[in-house]
């Protein structure tokens, strides 16, 4: 609904490691999607999370969500965050130590609904632990508690600002469908930060992409990204970001080196010890693609 459009049009001068930088955003967001900030570090995407969050003021310029102004410099409009209804996690987890797991969750209700709590405990796995206190709970299972706390709050807006990036590959692989399948039954509007090309095409319904505080391209992963080739000969190996059925093929999106893609045809009997997340061999045979699960 147009109501629920989160519109952005920002300026804000910052100063990186690289020198002056002028963050100048004109975007929009559709509600319950989740949209992956994706660039360089420096590009300023963490500044614009938390420009949304009321933590940065914008030089000058616009954010609202639907009808709610949150910041707006002509008019010398800026909401506090508490009044913002978001919730923002960053990498650490910032959960309280002398409360467990169920308590770390609860304390972020507005209002109590246990049935809410326990809800989000099964979304991320943390039933058995919810006794437990965060000292005994290993980085990945800390990760659960902090995303199921934020989720807690019910945001009209949840942001993200690379919450899986210090966890070995294994677990980011296991909280990513977490994280997508919470998406898919809570639908709260994310914005997630992130570098990882692999992670924007498992997650992401939209990707903004910026560069040097400039938005360069919008749209979908697959627009984003893709050329819409389906290459031959090759021999690279990389992780299968995407499966894709088409009539009585499928389309198989990997991404190996720096974040570059390549689309191989498959048929379902290649694809029957593969899954989304393997790391897989694509070499040619006969001048066609052969996709190979890495052991």
């Amino acid at each position: 609904m147009e109501n629920d459009v989160i519109f952005i049009d920002i300026e804000k001068r910052m100063h990186t490691a690289d020198g002056p930088m002028n963050l100048k955003v004109q975007t929009s967001v559709q509600s319950g999607e989740l949209v992956a900030l994706f660039g360089q570090s420096g590009a300023g995407k963490t500044t614009l999370l938390r420009i949304l969050a009321g933590l940065i003021n914008p030089d000058q310029g616009i954010a609202k969500f639907g009808n709610s102004i949150w910041f707006d410099s002509e008019k010398q409009i800026n909401v506090v965050p508490q009044l913002r209804n978001i919730s923002l996690m960053f990498q650490d987890f910032a959960l309280f130590p002398n409360m467990t797991v169920e308590q770390n969750i609860q304390f972020a209700q507005p209002e109590k609904n246990e049935a809410s709590v326990i809800e989000l405990l099964g979304i991320f796995g943390l039933a058995e632990l919810r006794s437990s206190k965060p000292g005994s709970l290993s980085g990945g299972q800390k990760q659960r508690v902090a995303l199921a706390r934020a989720l807690a709050r019910k945001p009209q807006l949840l942001l993200l600002d690379e919450p899986l990036s210090a966890l070995d590959a294994e677990m980011r692989n296991t909280l990513q469908e977490e994280i997508a399948k919470a998406h898919q039954l809570l639908g709260v509007t994310t914005l997630m930060v992130s570098h990882d090309l692999n992670e924007v095409f498992r997650l992401a319904t939209q990707v903004i992409c910026l560069e040097n505080g400039i938005v360069t391209r919008t749209g979908t992963p697959k627009d984003v990204f893709s050329d819409n080739s389906i290459s031959g000969k090759v021999k690279i190996t990389g992780q299968i970001a995407r499966i894709e059925k088409q009539d009585s093929i499928y389309v198989v999106t990997v991404i190996f080196g720096n974040n570059q893609i390549i689309k191989v045809i498959a048929f379902e009997n290649d694809l029957e010890n593969l899954k989304i997340g393997d790391r897989v061999m694509v070499f040619s045979k006969a001048f066609n693609p052969i996709i190979t699960k890495l052991r």
